[in-house]
């Protein structure tokens, strides 16, 4: 009989702890959601500071040297 009682114990054990799984891979799967998001997020934050950062450049004055093309020296 106390084997039987035994096996009752450890089946209870292990639904137990089958829950106890179950409510901690919901919780991580929550928090993956959550990060994947927060990534997409700072992807686009990042694209955006590209862009601007990109039309900042093309605003700056070219250098003296890089406004017209460069000239041959003639020799004597």
């Amino acid at each position: 009989m106390s084997s039987i009682n035994d096996l009752v114990d450890r089946v209870e054990r292990l639904l137990v702890r089958h829950e106890e799984l179950k409510r901690t891979n919901t919780l991580l799967e929550q928090q993956v959601q959550a990060l994947g998001q927060e990534r997409d997020s700072l992807r686009s934050r990042l694209a955006a500071a590209r862009a601007r950062v990109d039309a900042l450049l093309d605003r700056l004055p070219l250098e003296a040297g890089d406004s017209a093309p460069p000239t041959e020296k003639s020799g004597t």
